[in-house]
């Protein structure tokens, strides 16, 4: 009988309760588990700040070093820090890249995220699963005769100056901008930035502490929210940004603390980035797509639709050769940045097109929303998605359909994309219309009725 795989092993990445599900000694196994899968040469390697990440990330690190496999040892760092290590750093050898982190989760969980040489991610079908299955059946091969070297990263300047090059130093304006750490790893990052540039940093709970003395960083929480838009309006500053544990996130609130849904910085990205790169590529996500195609379009760039998810953007974006992809999630994947998401990015886009337009930022997405309102994802938690999800299908069955990520479906003045969740029994469910928010109102009713029915 088979034995069962690690309950940490999830689609894309690690996760899970520590010590139960994931502790030290598991650590080491999946260390030399991605040294056998994958045969990397020289691995970089960090962690995020819970008060966990070091004993694991000591753990992995001495599975990859007993495997022959060098480590380039980033220490407290973003997710995005090891992804840029692993594109930029290919000439002096790294091809891999992990960071222990379990982003927003709660403060006894832990994770690792994966990739191989020139950042590309790894999943279950491109070697988790056969990692898992090695550390179960215990054919773990055995340790090397001469274990790997450890170095140790000096600074973090090659990664500023990476940062730094999306803008043009000399056009910013003096802004003042609320910078949310939530207690996470960005604020380091945030410190180095701050003495290139001209902004004034209104910093709320900056000091990195894996204890989370005010909750787990998840800017989404409703509480969570409102902390930023308070400091925002308190201060006076041109807007605030948030992120989660990790930083690969970002969120923003426009100067009168109004919170912008990730769906219309995609639009504001992908113009600023057609900006230089005219006729381009811009990958989207199906749950709320006609403000970002008809935006892409009218600026003379092509939309590509993709199924959600890191590693489909990832990879459809190498074979489009797309210069940028955006979730409404508030994933933001940049070709110059190994087609790799970024927390830091976006905001130092946001913040080059405010010191250009001189507008303020609700200026630049009021017309966007009014045009095309939604209604942000709605989670229901359903017994058999499946029936649910062949329910809406047949009540809505005159409208165009499509299957890219569950199911979307369009009329002339609304759609909706509805899917499953790829961890909880839950459907998430979006809606938005055209310039017309008591129809989106109608219809996002209409659709929970049939949900929760």
């Amino acid at each position: 009988m088979a034995k069962m795989l690690p309950a940490c092993f999830k689609a894309y990445d690690i996760r899970g309760k520590v010590p139960d599900e994931l502790n030290p000694e598991l650590a080491r196994h999946i260390g030399r588990a991605f040294a056998a899968v994958f045969k990397p040469r020289k691995v970089a390697v960090g962690h995020d700040i819970r008060l966990s990440s070091p004993e694991l990330t000591k753990a992995l690190t001495n599975g990859l070093l007993d495997s022959g496999v060098d480590v380039f040892f980033l220490g407290l760092c973003g997710t995005e820090e090891i992804y840029h290590a692993a594109f930029i750093l290919e000439d002096q050898g790294i091809d891999g890249g992990i960071v222990v982190t379990a982003s927003h989760n709660p403060a006894d969980y832990n994770g690792m995220k994966f990739v191989t040489r020139g950042a590309r991610p790894v999943s279950g079908d491109s070697g988790l699963k056969r990692m898992a299955e090695m550390i179960s059946e215990g054919k773990l091969p055995s340790l090397a005769v001469t274990p790997g070297v450890e170095s140790f990263a000096e600074n973090k300047n090659l990664y500023i100056q990476h940062l730094l090059s999306y803008v043009q130093i000399e056009e910013l304006a003096p802004l003042k901008i609320v910078v949310n750490n939530g207690n996470g790893s960005a604020a380091p990052v945030v410190d180095l930035l701050e003495r290139e540039l001209p902004f004034s940093f209104v910093k709320a709970f900056h000091e990195p502490d894996g204890s989370f003395p005010h909750g787990v960083p998840n800017p989404l929480l409703p509480e969570k929210r409102e902390e930023t838009a308070k400091l925002v309006r308190e201060h006076g500053a041109d807007f605030g940004i948030a992120w989660d544990g990790d930083f690969d996130r970002c969120f923003f609130w426009d100067e009168k603390g109004d919170f912008i849904e990730g769906y219309y910085i995609v639009g504001l990205l992908a113009l600023e980035l057609l900006k230089n790169n005219p006729g381009g590529k811009i990958l989207h996500d199906p749950r709320l797509i006609w403000n970002t195609e008809d935006l892409v379009t009218d600026a003379g760039g092509v939309p590509v639709m993709c199924k959600t998810g890191h590693a489909f953007i990832k990879e459809r974006m190498r074979q489009e050769d797309a210069i940028y992809g955006g979730e409404m999630s508030a994933h933001h994947y940049f070709k110059n940045f190994g087609y790799c998401d970024s927390g830091m990015i976006p905001w130092l886009l946001v913040a080059s097109l405010l010191s250009r337009k001189k507008v303020p930022l609700s200026s630049l997405v009021a017309e966007r929303i009014a045009a095309y309102p939604v209604s942000g994802e709605i989670n229901s938690v359903v017994d058999d998605p499946d029936a649910v999800i062949a329910e809406v299908e047949k009540q809505f069955a005159a409208g165009k359909k499509d299957y890219t990520d569950g199911l979307s479906v369009s009329f002339t003045d609304f759609r909706f994309n509805v899917r499953k969740s790829n961890t909880e029994p839950l459907l998430r469910l979006n809606v938005e219309s055209r310039a017309d928010p008591y129809l989106l109102q109608e219809k996002t009713e209409e659709l929970l009725n049939i949900i929760n029915a």
